[in-house]
């Protein structure tokens, strides 16, 4: 660990150097400006490492005095300096550990009702509300992407965007099946039903992380359809784009133009397809260790939401909450905390291995 922190310090320095003779070429400087953004943390507790590490030893020698005085300062310095340095190592070790590259990524949701019927669509609209709280509580804006509501205030299907810095580091966990438990309006004897919404997060992919050749792909038009079937345009503005080697399929409509919808569709598409190829790298690396979280995969039940007993209950950590107004109002790190946690601890002791 010693030798690669060394190596990142040195880095650091080197970019220092280079920042003084970018000149004018501010694409070069944005770069090394960036590079070193993403290393001055570990650099810094780097620092404060050694700083604690010579403190330690210089303490350490003050024992050998026949000072009492000073051997007694000693000691109560070296009372806290050893679970100071221990605390830093541990920093230090999770800072070092490689870091997903979509994690600072925007992410675009896709929100879909399962059984239920109309419940499933009403518990969809509540899960895009939650979602949408969570992102006012962290100032990123959310965008929608595309839609397809039911006549009583649900989503069949909701896809959009949430712009932020981290976003998808935090939301990631969101993706898996889940599973509502509550007494509906509609349903006059009181009986609780059971019902499923399936959520999936995808990192917003650029052009050029994956290219989608034209021969891959088939687009057709079509005019606008708003709730009852009305068309909302005279135009053919929506867009539906079928990718032939997945049989993937990715229609908008909510814009107005069908350049836009199409920029829409392509940029779903796109991420669509880069998580299918994460899923296939993370199952040849990290399937034992991804198992002991949860894969996060859509087939995957992963949260219960409980009215009756006003519980929550994440059954990936087997955590639960008894605030599900607060949880569904946005409250949602109580569950991410302890998800990220519980992955960086996995991950650390697979290195100690």
């Amino acid at each position: 660990m010693l030798e690669k922190l060394l190596g990142i310090e040195e880095r650091y320095n080197e970019i220092n150097h280079l920042l003084e003779e970018t000149g004018e070429d501010y694409q070069r400087a944005a770069e090394l400006a960036k590079e070193r953004a993403e290393i001055e943390p570990i650099v810094l507790k780097t620092r404060e490492y050694r700083q604690s590490i010579q403190q330690k030893e210089e303490a350490e020698m003050l024992l050998q005095t026949d000072d009492e005085e000073m051997r007694a300062l000693a000691e109560s310095d070296l009372e806290e300096l050893v679970p100071k340095i221990e605390s830093i190592e541990k920093e230090l070790k999770s800072l070092l550990l490689p870091k997903d590259p979509r994690d600072e990524r925007n992410v675009i949701v896709e929100i879909r009702a399962g059984t239920g019927g109309d419940e499933a669509a009403l518990f969809a609209a509540e899960l895009v509300r939650m979602y949408t709280r969570y992102a006012e509580r962290k100032n990123w804006s959310v965008e929608v992407m595309s839609q397809n509501e039911t006549g009583i205030g649900g989503f069949k299907e909701i896809i959009f965007m949430v712009k932020g810095k981290g976003a998808f580091s935090r939301l990631k966990w969101e993706s898996g099946v889940h599973r509502v438990q509550r007494v509906p309006t509609t349903e006059s004897s009181g009986r609780i039903h059971t019902s499923t919404v399936t959520v999936a997060v995808l990192a917003e992919v650029e052009d050029v992380d994956i290219q989608i050749p034209e021969s891959d792909i088939k687009i057709d038009v079509y005019k606008s359809a708003g709730a009852g079937g009305q068309n909302v345009q005279k135009n053919s503005t929506a867009v539906r784009i079928t990718h032939f080697p997945s049989g993937i399929v990715v229609a908008c409509q909510d814009e107005r133009s069908q350049l836009q919808n199409k920029l829409r569709a392509m940029s779903i598409l796109r991420a669509r397809l880069y998580e299918i190829e994460e899923q296939k790298r993370i199952s040849n690396l990290e399937a034992d260790r991804r198992s002991q979280v949860g894969t996060g995969e859509r087939s995957e039940k992963i949260r219960t939401y409980n009215f009756p007993q006003s519980r929550i209950t994440d059954h990936r950590i087997n955590v639960s909450s008894f605030n599900i107004v607060g949880v569904l109002d946005g409250e949602l790190d109580i569950f991410i905390d302890e998800l990220s946690m519980r992955d960086e601890t996995e991950r650390l002791a697979a290195t100690a291995e």
